[in-house]
């Protein structure tokens, strides 16, 4: 996700600390490179939830007037950030997803009280180079945001595989019925972004009274949603877990 987010960052003053590289990067191997008298606009962790508790207490010497620590570390809470770096830092909490790699992505964003205007202004510039980004005054909805929208690519993709397996069940070839789901969940993603149209409403202009589509989404309707609900709160669970 970091790789993903630095694209967009081309153009800006941006080091990189990485002790192994995407190809193409240039990077420091270590916070130890740093300068202590360096003094950053942005202090970005894009590291897994397991690897916080070591990485950011490197950076607390940088924790001074005007320096903004933007975390996009699924689970980790602002208090915890906080602990780690001492003080009163300015933390912003941030959950993208994948399809910022493409410029495609969400991200929700939470900030303490100690960000400032500006801080939280670099924030969302760094952030829109994933995409669209939108912000809540309450850090608790970031387990929902993260079992949502941060999760919510891997269940699209398993929908792709979904009906692929069931078009082989029909009779389809495998190759056949994985280019049918793909294009299909490609074709209607393009069409809900190009539409003003509501989803509720694109589904119904598909779904002719009495007709095929009507009759599967009968057997969807209901077993659907609660089947996605569990699966949401089950991540938001996991969420509030991997907080510690």
């Amino acid at each position: 996700m970091g790789s993903a987010l630095l694209k967009g960052w081309q153009d800006c003053d941006v080091k990189v600390v990485e002790p192994q590289p995407p190809s193409g990067i240039s990077a420091l191997s270590s916070p130890d490179a740093l300068a202590d008298d360096y003094n950053p606009a942005l202090v970005v962790f894009a590291v897994k939830p397991q690897q916080v508790d070591a990485v950011v207490p490197d950076y607390a010497r940088f924790n001074r007037a005007g320096t903004t620590f933007l975390s996009i570390a699924a689970g980790k809470t602002i208090a915890r950030l906080k602990l780690l770096l001492g003080g009163s830092p300015a933390i912003v909490r941030a959950m993208p997803n994948t399809p910022a790699a493409i410029g495609k992505g969400i991200t929700v964003a939470a900030a303490n009280a100690e960000v400032s205007g500006a801080g939280k202004k670099a924030a969302d510039f760094a952030l829109q180079a994933g995409g669209a980004v939108e912000w809540v005054a309450d850090e608790g909805l970031l387990d929902a945001v993260t079992a949502l929208s941060g999760s919510g690519p891997a269940y699209v993709f398993y929908l792709v595989e979904v009906l692929a397996e069931a078009g082989k069940q029909m009779g389809l070839a495998p190759d056949l019925s994985m280019k049918l789901a793909r294009q299909t969940l490609i074709g209607s993603g393009y069409l809900l972004e190009q539409s003003t149209e509501s989803a509720a409403d694109l589904r119904k202009a598909v779904t002719s009274p009495g007709g095929t589509t009507q009759a599967a989404l009968e057997v969807l309707t209901g077993r659907m949603q609660s089947l996605f609900t569990e699966a949401l709160l089950a991540a938001q669970k996991r969420g509030r877990e991997l907080a510690g």
